[in-house]
C-alpha cells in the first residue's frame, strides 16, 4: 500500500475447498495508521465479515454505508473500504449465480452496501460469533463454506437459462452480444433482458461490460500499458477504455493499474493474476 506501512497476513483455502463460485481470502494485520482504501469493481457480490477492526464500508454515490460485516453489490459505484490500525476480517466473493441463493436476495442487492443482518436477520450474528471463536483461518474457511452451503440447500437458485448465460459471459470475458445469447437459451431479447435484471441484477449488457472491465483492472494492474489493454479486450481505442474506468471505479486507466485494492489480488485471489494478453479474444 503505497504512503503506508503495512503488515498484513493473507490466508487462502485449500484448492477445492469452496464450492462453485465462491472464493474467501483472510486478512489480519496492522497498519501504520487508519486506512481507507477505493473497492475496484469486481463481477461478484463481496461479503466482508469483520472480527473487530470496524470495517466501514461507503457506497460514495447513493450514499448507503454499514459498519463491519457487509454485503457489496456488483454494479455499487465509488465505494471505499475504511478501518483502523488493526485489521482482521474475511471476505467472500460470490458469483451473482451463487449470490442469489446463498444471500437471499437478487436484483435488490446488486448496487447497494448492505449490513449482511439485512440479509440474513440473525444467522449472520451467529456465524460471525463461530467465526470470531474459531482457531485458525482454515477453521474459518469451513465454518463460512459450511454457512454457504446450509444456505444454497435452503434458498432458490436462479433460472438455468440465466446461470448458462452467466457463464457463456464469463467464459468469453464479455465479448458477447445479447442478441446471441438470447438465440442460445431460446428466449426473446425482452424475456432475458427482464429475467436477468431481476436475478442477477444488472442488465445483461452492463453485467458483460463489468466482466470485460475486470480483465482491464487486472492487465492494468500486471503492467501492460493502456494501448494494448485496449486492444486486447475489444475497445474500439484506448479512449473507449479510459470511459469505462471511470465509469466502472471512477478513476483513470493509470489509477486503476497502481490501486492498492489490486496489488494483493496475486496472493489472496491467484486465479484473477493477469501475466499475458497476447491472446487477442
Amino acid at each position: 500500500m503505497p504512503g503506508i506501512a503495512a503488515s498484513i497476513d493473507v490466508a487462502v483455502p485449500g484448492w477445492g475447498s469452496c464450492p462453485a463460485g465462491v472464493e474467501m481470502a483472510g486478512f489480519r494485520g496492522r497498519t501504520d495508521r487508519a486506512v481507507e482504501l477505493r473497492m475496484v469493481p469486481y463481477p461478484a457480490l463481496t461479503v466482508f465479515i469483520d472480527f473487530g477492526s470496524s470495517a466501514l464500508l461507503i457506497d460514495g454515490d447513493g450514499g448507503e454505508s454499514a459498519w463491519g460485516s457487509s454485503v457489496v453489490g456488483l454494479a455499487p459505484g465509488t465505494v471505499r473500504a475504511a478501518c483502523g490500525y488493526e485489521a482482521d476480517c474475511l471476505q467472500i466473493r460470490l458469483s451473482p449465480v451463487v449470490a442469489h441463493t446463498v444471500l437471499g436476495a437478487g436484483g435488490e442487492c446488486s448496487g447497494a452496501v448492505l449490513g449482511l443482518e439485512e440479509l440474513w436477520g440473525r444467522e449472520a450474528g451467529r456465524v460471525q460469533e463461530r467465526l470470531s471463536a474459531a482457531g485458525s483461518w482454515d477453521e474459518r474457511f469451513a465454518i463460512a463454506v459450511a454457512a454457504l452451503v446450509r444456505r444454497a440447500e435452503a434458498g432458490r437458485a436462479v433460472d438455468p437459462e440465466i446461470g448458462f448465460v452467466w457463464r457463456r459471459m464469463v467464459n468469453s470475458r464479455g465479448r458477447i452480444r445479447v442478441e446471441r445469447l438470447a438465440e442460445e437459451v431460446g428466449w426473446s431479447r425482452k424475456r432475458l433482458w427482464a429475467r436477468f435484471g431481476a436475478q442477477i441484477g444488472l442488465t445483461p449488457k452492463r453485467a458483460a461490460n463489468l466482466i470485460r472491465f475486470d480483465r482491464v483492472a487486472h492487465c492494468l494492474a500486471a503492467g501492460h500499458s493502456a494501448a494494448d489493454v485496449a486492444v486486447a479486450c475489444g475497445f474500439a481505442d484506448q479512449s473507449h477504455l479510459h470511459r469505462d474506468a471511470v465509469a466502472f471505479a471512477g478513476m483513470t486507466p493509470a489509477a486503476v493499474a497502481a490501486a492498492p485494492w489490486l496489488a494483493v489480488d496475486e496472493v489472496a485471489w491467484p486465479g484473477q493474476a493477469v501475466r499475458n494478453i497476447s491472446s487477442r479474444r
